[in-house]
């Protein structure tokens, strides 16, 4: 028995959107996907420490055929080729790209398919795992629209590509699916940055698909900013031909429940990915990361560092796996997960995990869950510093590893002014005397 009954008016109002005929037949995957696998209870191993509860009781509406207004003014970055999405819907009348290099494409992926690009034919549908995921299958089976990115062989944007999602409203709570496509030719380079908000109640599963040819060099920075009360969960898988260089900062603040679900594949030789994430929660939240790292090719690396913060009942998981198949020799791959608890009552669960089966390679993997030194608290108050101000200067510095990585500097000091502003309200409460 499937819980899937929740979600049928709003998977029938988007089948009867118009959409082209690659996107209509996507979504009857994805529902058959969905419909077959069901929601995921705890008693699956890689769902039994998320809470779903509420998912599958709760009202969203489907999203509508023309995105409502809303004013991003407050996130938008300087000079950046912006894209739009509410819930999941194109926003073309706040969107603005303009002055892209010959041949690149931002735009929004019905356009893509309706143009009849061939790497929308290619690619799109062909990394998410839609009969494994239960998510992916959903968003699959909502696709109305999404961002597309494709970048010709050999170039290089000097400016950031800016996607906004925004998710529910104060007036009602919406499902939305938004997607994502970036193909990346041999030797390209640019900038995305992934931002989800949102002002209310809303379930958003974000599937993205990143396929890097030989040689193509990307940096992406994914911040997830959704309303308190929202569900945010998403699935990304990255394929990485020989010589590529794909690097990901995320940084999770907000959502009752924010979970990332990762696949990165290291296809070709001399590969290097690089992935971090910061996740803070407070009061009730729980942020959770599941990563999986796989090495297919010799002589490749891999880099993962994760830090959470976590205030009053807030729970984190950290599921991390590191894959090294037989062939995949030299390779070079180390894996942290440290957590930092301000509360008694936070809950971490990490595991990270390694699978080798080559015999000539380098894998290290690490996890820790403590408290604060109070040996570093008393030297900074015996320098004069309050003990609450002591904590506020540890812990935004235990955040600034992940923070100072983020490659556009506006992003990130408005970044590093919000996790401030954050850490200082989680640690009022647990470090007054």
């Amino acid at each position: 028995m499937t819980q899937t009954a929740a979600f049928e008016p709003a998977l029938k109002a988007v089948a009867d959107l118009p959409a082209p005929e690659l996107l209509q037949e996507l979504r009857l995957k994805g529902r058959k996907s969905f419909k077959s696998l069901g929601l995921p209870n705890r008693r699956q191993e890689e769902w039994r420490f998320t809470r779903l509860k509420g998912i599958d009781e709760g009202e969203f509406e489907a999203p509508t055929a023309v995105a409502p207004r809303v004013d991003i003014t407050q996130w938008r970055l300087n000079g950046a080729h912006l894209l739009v999405f509410v819930d999941g819907i194109f926003a073309a009348d706040i969107s603005e790209v303009e002055g892209l290099p010959d041949g690149v494409i931002v735009s929004n992926l019905v356009l893509g398919a309706t143009s009849g690009s061939e790497a929308v034919a290619r690619h799109l549908g062909n990394l998410a795992p839609l009969e494994q995921h239960p998510f992916a299958a959903l968003n699959t089976a909502l696709i109305a629209d999404g961002a597309f990115i494709h970048l010709p062989a050999g170039v290089e944007l000097e400016r950031p590509i800016h996607l906004i999602f925004v998710s529910g409203s104060e007036e009602r709570s919406t499902l939305s699916a938004p997607r994502i496509l970036v193909v990346a030719e041999a030797g390209s380079r640019a900038t995305i940055v992934e931002q989800h908000i949102g002002e209310g109640a809303s379930l958003s599963c974000p599937v993205s698909e990143i396929v890097l040819a030989e040689e193509a060099s990307l940096e992406h920075v994914i911040v997830q900013e959704e309303h308190l009360s929202a569900h945010h969960l998403a699935v990304r898988q990255v394929a990485l031909a020989a010589r590529s260089r794909y690097s990901a900062q995320a940084i999770s603040l907000g959502g009752a429940l924010a979970r990332t679900d990762i696949g990165v594949v290291l296809e070709g030789e001399n590969v290097e990915a690089s992935l971090d994430g910061l996740y803070l929660s407070d009061g009730n939240q729980q942020a959770d990361t599941h990563l999986t790292m796989r090495h297919a090719a010799a002589h490749c690396e891999s880099h993962q560092l994760y830090k959470g913060i976590l205030g009053g009942k807030a729970k984190a998981v950290f599921n991390g796996r590191i894959i090294v198949d037989q062939d995949s020799q030299k390779t070079d791959a180390n894996q942290s997960n440290r957590n930092l608890l301000l509360s008694d009552d936070a809950v971490v669960n990490s595991n990270p995990q390694l699978e080798i089966f080559a015999d000539d390679v380098r894998c290290t993997h690490g996890s820790t869950v403590g408290q604060l030194d109070d040996e570093a608290i008393f030297y900074l108050r015996s320098r004069g510093i309050g003990h609450v101000e002591a904590i506020q200067l540890l812990t935004l510095a235990f955040a600034g590893e992940i923070l100072e990585r983020v490659p556009v500097v506006e992003l990130r000091e408005r970044l590093e002014t919000v996790v401030a502003e954050r850490l200082s309200a989680m640690t009022q409460e647990e470090g007054s005397e």
